[in-house]
C-alpha cells in the first residue's frame, strides 16, 4: 500500500514519484476543476503522460532549472514531475508579481525554457516570456491524439519499471543536491531564491507521513499555487507520493468554483491560509461543506474568533500548524492524534529541534520565556540561492535557522508564534508589539479579526525615540478619536500610533499575506504631521 511507504531521503524525488503512481496505477489520482469539462484521471495515466513530457523536454532549453508558470492543476503537477523525472530543477514562477521582478528572477536562475499552457499567457501578456515557451495544452492535446503511445508507456512504466526508469533517465539519487526553487512571497522586500533539496523534500513528506490526519485516504481539495511551499510540498507532492486523492482548482480566490468541488467530490481536507477560507464565511452555507472533516491552515495567523467561526458554521475541525519556505514548509502542527492547543501551532513535527534567542544579545533563552526562533531539521534548507550574505546571516555557526520570528514552545510542547522581529519597534527603549496594536485597534473600531485586513500598523525611524508608528487603513479613522479609545483601553502612551494614512484597500500578496513592503511605502511617501 502507498499509505505505508516511508521515502527514502537520500532518494530522487523523479524516482519516488514514478514509483509511487505505478505502485497503484489504476487508482483515482485527480480531478481537474481547471479544465473546461472536469476530467478524473488515473494514476497511472499520469505516469505515462509524465514519462512521455520528461522525453520531450529532455531535447527543449539548456541549463538545469526550467520555469513553471502554470496553476494549481493537472498540468502544473505534469509540468513539475516530468521535469524532476528528467533530472532538471523546476522554478515555480509567481506570475503575479509583475513583469519586472520575474524578469530579475528569470536573469538570477538563468532560465532559458519556461513551460505554461496559452490561456496563461493570453491572461499574462506582460510577463517576460522567453524565446523558448514551451505549451503543455499543445503537449496534451497531441498526446491524446495517440491513446496507444499512452497505453504502451503505461504498460512498459508497469510490468518492466527498473528498465523503463533506465530508458527515460528518471535519476535515482538526489540526497542534498537541489530539487527545486522557490522565492520567497517577498512580504518583507526583495523575493529570495529558496533551493529545496531531495532530501529536505522527501523528509518533510515523513513528518507529514507520521501524522494519522491521512491514515484513511481522505480527499483533499488542492488550489493553492505552485510558487508557493505550501501548495507545492503539501497540495502536491506529499498527497502523490502519500496515494490521497485530490480535486483540484485553479485558484483558492475562485470560492464559487471551489465551493462547488467541496459539494461534487465530498472533500474532507481543505488547505488554505486564513485569507483564502475569508471568503467561504461570505458564500458557503452549512451543506457545502458537510463532508469536510478538516481545514489545515498556514502561512499567517489565524484570529481565535475566525477559527471559532469557521468551526460554528461548518463543523469541521480547524487545525493551524507553522511553517516556511525555508523548511519546505511544515515545522509544526496541530493534530487530532498529537494534541491541539486552540491559538498555538502545534507540536513540532518528528525530527525538529528548536531553539529561542534573545532579540537584542543574540543569547540563547529558555524556551518557555521565548525569543526568536530558530531550528533543525531535516527539512531545513542549506542557504539563499548564490547569497552567501543572507545565508551566513539567516544562520548561526551551530547550523540553527533563524527564522525572524518571536514564539516560545510551551511546558506541553505546543510552539506559540508571537509575531516577527520585523513588526516590532523600540520606542524609548522598549519593544513595541505591531501586532499587539492592530488587535486593540481592531477592538476600538469594532472589526472582526476574520474580515478582509483594513488596518496595518507601521514604523519609520524618529530621531528622538528611535521609530515612530503610523496607522495604514482603508477605512476613515479619527485619529484622536482612535487614541482616546485606546487609552481607555488601557494602551500605554508609548504604543500610540502618531498618524493615519487611509489608502483605497489593504495590499496583499498572491499568497495571502499583507504586502508589508508596499505598507512601509504607503508610509515613506507621504508627508505627514507628527501628532504630540
Amino acid at each position: 500500500m502507498i499509505s505505508k511507504v516511508i521515502y527514502d531521503e537520500q532518494s530522487h524525488l523523479g524516482k519516488e514519484i514514478f514509483r509511487s503512481l505505478r505502485s497503484c496505477p489504476f487508482r483515482f489520482f485527480l480531478v481537474d476543476y481547471g479544465l473546461p469539462d472536469p476530467k478524473v484521471f488515473r494514476r497511472g495515466t499520469v505516469l505515462a503522460l509524465c514519462l512521455l513530457l520528461s522525453r520531450e523536454l529532455r531535447f527543449r532549453g539548456s541549463g538545469p532549472r526550467v520555469g513553471v508558470v502554470l496553476p494549481c492543476g493537472l498540468a502544473g503537477y505534469m509540468a513539475n514531475f516530468a521535469l524532476l523525472m528528467s533530472g532538471r530543477i523546476p522554478v515555480n514562477l509567481n506570475f503575479s508579481l509583475g513583469p519586472d521582478l520575474n524578469e530579475e528572477i528569470l536573469k538570477r536562475t538563468e532560465v532559458e525554457l519556461v513551460i505554461t499552457a496559452s490561456k496563461m499567457v493570453d491572461k499574462f501578456p506582460g510577463f517576460p516570456w522567453p524565446k523558448e515557451t514551451f505549451f503543455i495544452d499543445e503537449f496534451l492535446h497531441g498526446a491524446s491524439s495517440s491513446p496507444w503511445r499512452i497505453l504502451l508507456t503505461f504498460l512498459r512504466a508497469w510490468i518492466l519499471p527498473d528498465r523503463t526508469v533506465k530508458h527515460f533517465g528518471v535519476p535515482l539519487a538526489g540526497g542534498a543536491q537541489t530539487a527545486t526553487l522557490l522565492f520567497t512571497s517577498g512580504s518583507s522586500g526583495s523575493p529570495k531564491g529558496v533551493p529545496l533539496s531531495h532530501a529536505n523534500v522527501l523528509a518533510n513528506c515523513n513528518q507529514l507521513h507520521g501524522l494519522k490526519l491521512f491514515s484513511n485516504q481522505p480527499k483533499i481539495l488542492a488550489n493553492l499555487p505552485l510558487f508557493h511551499s505550501f501548495g507545492l510540498t503539501v497540495g502536491m507532492i506529499f498527497p502523490t507520493l502519500r496515494g490521497l486523492p485530490v480535486a483540484t482548482a485553479p485558484s483558492p480566490l475562485d470560492h464559487h468554483l471551489n465551493l462547488k468541488v467541496v459539494r461534487e467530490q465530498k472533500v474532507e481536507i481543505l488547505l488554505g491560509t486564513p485569507t483564502f477560507f475569508r471568503g467561504y464565511l461570505l458564500k458557503a452555507s452549512p451543506d457545502d461543506f458537510r463532508s469536510v472533516k478538516f481545514l489545515i491552515a498556514g502561512a499567517e495567523k489565524s484570529p481565535r474568533k475566525f477559527r471559532e467561526r469557521c468551526e460554528g458554521e461548518w463543523g469541521c475541525e480547524y487545525l493551524e500548524g507553522y511553517g516556511l519556505t525555508e523548511t519546505s514548509p511544515a515545522l509544526s502542527f496541530n493534530s487530532p492524534d498529537g494534541g491541539k492547543r486552540c491559538g498555538s501551532v502545534g507540536k513540532l513535527l518528528a525530527g525538529v529541534e528548536c531553539r529561542t534567542i534573545d532579540p537584542e544579545t543574540g543569547m540563547q533563552t529558555a524556551l518557555n520565556k521565548g525569543g526568536i526562533l530558530c531550528f533543525r531539521g531535516p527539512n531545513v534548507f542549506a542557504g539563499y540561492w548564490r547569497d552567501d550574505q543572507k545565508t551566513k546571516s539567516a544562520f548561526d555557526h551551530e547550523g540553527w535557522f533563524k527564522t525572524g520570528d518571536l514564539g516560545r514552545l510551551d511546558e506541553d510542547g505546543f510552539l506559540w508564534i508571537e509575531g516577527r522581529v520585523s513588526r516590532f519597534s523600540k520606542i524609548g527603549g522598549e519593544m513595541v508589539p505591531h501586532e499587539r496594536i492592530e488587535e486593540e485597534i481592531m477592538k476600538a473600531l469594532d472589526l472582526c479579526p476574520g474580515e478582509t485586513p483594513k488596518v496595518v500598523v507601521c514604523s519609520l525611524e524618529d530621531e528622538q525615540r528611535g521609530e515612530r508608528l503610523f496607522v495604514v487603513s482603508s477605512l476613515e479613522i479619527d485619529l484622536e478619536k482612535l487614541r482616546a479609545d485606546l487609552r481607555t483601553q488601557g494602551m500605554p502612551n508609548l504604543w500610540m500610533p502618531k498618524e493615519v494614512f487611509t489608502v483605497e484597500s489593504i495590499a496583499t500578496l498572491p499568497t495571502g499575506k499583507i504586502d508589508w513592503a508596499w505598507a512601509r511605502n504607503q508610509v515613506a511617501r507621504k508627508s505627514f504631521k507628527g501628532t504630540p
